[in-house]
């Protein structure tokens, strides 16, 4: 019966013996950058003037012409931009969504609180106007002296020791 091999476990997957490890924080903010560069005009302008001298010295040097009329080395190019293009400006989009997600969360979360404290506040401002109710006000109070004094002054007054 053969001896199983003392540095390896069935129970765990085989480690890589290829390890790259990169930060993909990093990573997402240089896919971030690129995609926001590639929609600029200053790169639009850098490729249009590329084409230009691609194009112009494949038709008129003719000892330099590494890529003959139909452009196919440059057509493969832009092809490889492309594929590599869509994948970046993706990566940005999906970071920018993450972040977007974050951000409504958050302003979900304030605005629920919000909403609390507002709730809060009107049942105190209503108990206030409650409390406020059964208290006796100064006009209240001037016009029950008023009664009062008016009744004193209509009744007769009686002197101590007469019937």
């Amino acid at each position: 019966m053969p001896e199983p091999h003392l540095h390896r476990r069935l129970d765990q997957p085989r480690s890589s013996r290829w390890s790259v490890s990169f930060d993909p924080e990093a990573f997402g903010r240089l896919t971030e950058r690129l995609a926001r560069f590639l929609g600029t005009g200053r790169y639009l302008l850098l490729q249009t003037l590329i084409v230009i001298v691609w194009i112009t010295l494949n038709l008129v040097a003719v000892g330099l012409q590494w890529d003959p009329y139909p452009f196919i080395l440059l057509n493969l190019a832009f092809s490889t931009q492309a594929a590599y293009a869509a994948p970046l400006i993706l990566l940005a989009q999906n970071r920018q969504d993450d972040r977007d997600r974050v951000s409504l969360e958050e302003d979900r979360a304030r605005a629920a609180q919000t909403k609390a404290d507002t709730e809060y506040l009107a049942r105190e401002l209503a108990a206030l106007r409650l409390a406020v109710g059964e208290v006796a006000t100064r006009d209240y109070l001037r016009s029950e002296l008023d009664k009062l004094r008016e009744d004193l002054n209509t009744k007769p007054r009686r002197v101590k020791g007469s019937p």
